[in-house]
């Protein structure tokens, strides 16, 4: 491995409890009880509006999705602050530079938020590249909470590298999903939003570091 894609959320960003927060928040006034870190994981999915219905037992109702997705960024984005980085992201993202290699990071998470986090954080200089999820895509809103596979495809085009020659390190079997999608390997870190039993399932090598999931490249 040459390259490695780094997922934001989850993976070099320690959020989960920002995450819980935000999703407890959304959710108070349908009446369900508060989820801790554990719980969270047993109902969190990809697409996001899946694990939504999971925790509600229906499907939602038109235009609900929205009205969550715009509650859960408002909290989502006051709790964050509270957050850093994963205990080994920066050690990590300095050994795998000084061994030549290069890395690069794809978000799911908007593009002009993600870009001034990871500048206030003093680490964009060890990426080659760094996509979130723009606001328009295509002329249209981009959607939220959606796959990443689509967006993976477009970030190696960008970057111009053999998906051969590429490890993506992730905390979601979404991220697992987009490195099949495009023909990269990946590892599946447990310090995130997805039960190292679902992480286990999909069948990549599935590590509790960061510095462990470098390894395998």
């Amino acid at each position: 491995m040459r390259h490695i894609i780094w997922d934001w959320n989850g993976t070099l960003f320690h959020d989960i409890d920002a995450v819980v927060g935000a999703t407890n928040a959304v959710f108070e006034p349908y009446g369900l009880g508060s989820y801790d870190a554990d719980g969270f994981r047993a109902v969190y999915t990809r697409p996001i509006w899946k694990a939504y219905e999971r925790m509600l037992g229906r499907s939602l109702f038109e235009g609900e999705w929205e009205k969550l997705d715009l509650g859960f960024h408002e909290n989502y984005h006051r709790l964050m602050l509270e957050c850093g980085l994963a205990a080994d992201a920066l050690s990590t993202l300095q050994s795998w530079e000084r061994a030549g290699g290069r890395q690069s990071l794809l978000s799911m998470w908007m593009h002009d938020r993600l870009v001034v986090k990871i500048a206030e954080l003093g680490i964009d200089r060890h990426f080659t590249r760094i996509d979130g999820l723009r606001a328009v895509l295509d002329g249209q809103p981009a959607p939220s909470g959606g796959h990443k596979a689509e967006s993976m495809v477009a970030h190696i085009a960008a970057l111009g590298v053999d998906p051969a020659d590429i490890l993506v390190i992730g905390d979601s079997v979404d991220d697992a999903l987009a490195a099949q999608h495009v023909g990269a390997r990946a590892v599946l870190y447990t310090g995130g939003m997805t039960s190292r039993v679902d992480l286990e399932a999909f069948g990549v090598p599935v590590v509790d570091t960061l510095a462990n999931a470098i390894d395998h490249a």
